[in-house]
């Protein structure tokens, strides 16, 4: 269905899929843990490890100059390396060998499992020496994370390297045993072909549609290119065949496909430099399909859906359990068709790279798909994960709506709201009020038994220029203002009780005729003992307070410090209903009901009722038109 990503990343050493060191009698484990090197003994013993030279005719594909160093270098790391393997405390597990090609760039990377998957310091050595190998990426050895990286190989560095894994409870050691060989790809190409790295062996299932990897089993650091494939020393032509990232496509593979593979990349590290790699691959050919008990396992994903808001980003990991044995391809489909072909154009949806981790008896590989941007069209179709006959789909769909976010928004939206009307209504309350009075008045007359709108009180104190003041604000700019221009009703004792009446009767009956008191008090002493022993003050304090729970409007000539030489009913006004002080002069300026002081005053009055009565049209003219054209600016 279809073939394996990226370059593959996180590799315990090399290949997983049957790599052979020379023809290894015991091959070691690739995690770490199997068995050692079993040296050779005598002359043909070591000749038995060396391939032998072809035939005529037949391609050459390993052409070594030093047979007899790898039989000496091979007895002499199974003598030596028990002598410093137990040296220090760490945990051996094991002894890699590789023997890789000159001139080429390799890369090991320390990788023991279940260490490495937490937080562990890893750190390598070339033994027997202390000093870590450098981190430096530009030379030429050089250690990138868990991984030592030789770029490129030289004759020189065949040795043995050592990897310490240390986390806080445990250390762990392995050890590598590099041979460096001088290799080549054919004979005719020698001089122009790179030199060949050690053999892989692969399998191809006759009849039916197979694949070969190109293992480039390198850090993160360096990226692939270029990837050619040969047979035989040619380059592989041909419609059965299509190279396709690090894999070679087969079609209905037949046992003519047996023979010597090489695959030619041109890796490209982060410094900007390139180097050339070549792998060989020995292809045998399997006539018969065994996948009892070796079905590659999906962990995830499984059938499932994913939540995913639009235009997100998104990576979603394909986790995949396979023997070690298995050549299984691996890949996302959408469609029925390879994600990377499907998105051909706009590469907004891109099969990621491939990773694996070798245990023991199988392999862990991680295959991502990554969306750049989630659109609409994605939602609700199934994204599959392919490993050899095995699959597994997720499917995106939009989050279900946070209600509870929509609530604390709502709520939080009607709070601010609330708490913006609140102010603008405490600034602008004395002006809401009396539009609405004005826009929405009710017609007719109040029906609550009361003659006047409000009983004025003030003090009578001898003639100076205060009494004079107090005179001409209630006699004469109280009545011009609330009741000319505003049609109020006010009762003023002096004005408007009729002769001969008593004053203790005229103050009771009258005060219970109105709908407000309006109190003048002026910060002159003689003004407060006037207050004290006016029967006028006493009576209309206790129907306001006592009887009738009128409110009252407290009026300040002027501003009044201190209130304690007042009498305590006054005070418990003051205390209760606050005092609205006088701020205009006694002139024509000072009569517009649109003054500051005038609408704090009107506002603590009843609501105006019309209309009035034909009788007092002539008399009374509604407040707002007559004192606009009576009002200056700056009241």
């Amino acid at each position: 269905m279809c073939a394996a990503g990226r370059p593959e990343v996180g590799t315990y050493g090399r290949s997983p899929t049957g790599w052979a060191t020379l023809r290894q009698r015991t091959a070691p484990s690739r995690a770490g843990v199997g068995p050692a090197w079993t040296c050779p003994s005598g002359g043909a013993a070591a000749s038995s490890l060396l391939p032998r030279r072809p035939a005529p005719g037949r391609p050459r594909w390993l052409l070594p100059r030093a047979a007899g160093m790898l039989s000496l270098l091979l007895c002499g790391a199974s003598i030596a390396l028990p002598l410093f393997v137990g040296a220090d405390s760490c945990k051996d597990t094991g002894v890699q060998n590789e023997t890789p090609a000159i001139g080429q760039p390799f890369a090991f990377n320390c990788t023991y499992p279940p260490i490495t998957s937490g937080k562990v310091c890893v750190t390598w050595y070339k033994y027997p020496s202390r000093t870590p190998i450098s981190k430096n990426i530009e030379s030429r050895i050089h250690q990138e994370e868990q991984w030592i990286l030789f770029l490129p190989l030289k004759m020189g560095d065949s040795g043995i390297y050592q990897c310490f894994i240390n986390d806080t409870n445990s250390c762990h050691r392995i050890n590598v045993n590099l041979t460096v060989f001088e290799k080549y790809f054919c004979d005719t190409l020698r001089d122009s072909q790179p030199s060949l790295s050690d053999e892989y062996k692969q399998i191809l299932h006759a009849g039916r549609d197979d694949s070969l990897t190109c293992h480039l089993n390198f850090p993160k650091s360096c990226f692939s290119d270029s990837i050619k494939w040969y047979k035989d020393c040619k380059e592989i032509k041909g419609e059965r065949f299509t190279s396709w990232k690090t894999k070679l496509l087969v079609n209905n593979v037949s046992t003519e496909d047996k023979g010597s593979y090489a695959c030619q990349a041109t890796l490209t590290h982060s410094t900007g430099k390139q180097y050339i790699v070549v792998n060989s691959i020995a292809v045998n050919i399997s006539e018969k399909l065994q996948y009892i008990g070796r079905i590659p396992e999906i962990v995830y994903p499984k059938n499932n859906s994913i939540e995913v808001q639009l235009g997100a980003t998104l990576i979603v990991d394909c986790n995949i359990t396979d023997t070690r044995e298995n050549t299984n391809l691996r890949c996302w489909t959408v469609n029925n068709t390879l994600v990377d072909i499907y998105y051909g154009e706009s590469k907004r949806i891109r099969e990621g790279i491939e990773t694996h981790i070798s245990f023991p008896r199988h392999n862990f590989y991680t295959m991502n798909i990554t969306f750049s941007e989630v659109k609409m069209e994605d939602y609700g179709r199934p994204f599959t994960c392919h490993a050899g006959v095995s699959a597994a789909h997720f499917i995106l769909k939009l989050p279900a709506p946070n209600l509870q976010a929509y609530v604390i928004g709502g709520l939080l939206t009607l709070a601010g709201a609330a708490l913006c009307a609140t102010c603008i209504y405490n600034i602008f309350k004395i002006d809401i009020v009396l539009w609405y009075r004005s826009a929405f008045h009710s017609a007719g007359t109040l029906k609550d038994g009361k003659l006047y709108d409000a009983y004025v009180l003030y003090p009578k104190p001898h003639r100076d220029v205060q009494s004079h003041d107090v005179e001409t604000l209630v006699l004469k700019i109280l009545p011009e203002v609330l009741e000319r221009q505003c049609g109020y009703k006010l009762f003023i004792f002096g004005r408007d009780e009729f002769p001969g009446q008593a004053v203790a009767n005229v103050i009771d009956e009258n005060i219970r005729l109105c709908r407000r008191l309006i109190i003048i008090i002026s910060p002159t002493s003689s003004s407060f003992d006037l207050l004290k022993n006016m029967s006028e003050q006493q009576i209309a304090v206790y129907n306001a307070l006592i009887q009738d729970g009128m409110k009252v409007i407290l009026i300040e000539l002027e501003k009044v410090k201190d209130y304690t030489a007042m009498p305590e009913s006054i005070q418990y006004i003051r205390q209760k209903h606050g005092a609205v002080q006088w701020s205009g002069d006694f002139t024509e300026r000072s009569q517009c009901a649109k003054t500051k002081f005038w609408k704090k005053v009107r506002y603590h009055m009843p609501p105006r009722r019309r209309p009035l009565p034909a009788v007092q049209l002539l008399k009374h003219v509604p407040c707002d038109l007559l004192a606009g054209g009576l009002c200056q600016p700056g009241f």
